[in-house]
């Protein structure tokens, strides 16, 4: 279960490392990934979104009975 989001998470990364947040400004992937920028496109930000409510699931007690919904 400790892999689960690790799509996701590779896919956040890879979104959030060609927009303009990391290419034009020059800030970490990191940085970008905390803000609620106008130059991040809307598909990381659903990204974002779908990697936390992963990540929760998997301190959830109900999901980690029935196992994280995964990527």
């Amino acid at each position: 279960m400790s892999k689960s989001c690790k799509g996701l998470a590779m896919e956040l990364v890879k979104c959030l490392s060609e927009s303009d947040c990391v290419k034009v400004e020059k800030r970490s992937v990191r940085e970008c990934a905390g803000e609620k920028s106008p130059c991040i496109p809307s598909e990381c930000v659903g990204l974002r979104e779908t990697y936390f409510n992963c990540k929760r699931g998997q301190v959830d007690m109900r999901a980690r009975i029935r196992g994280n919904k995964g990527y």
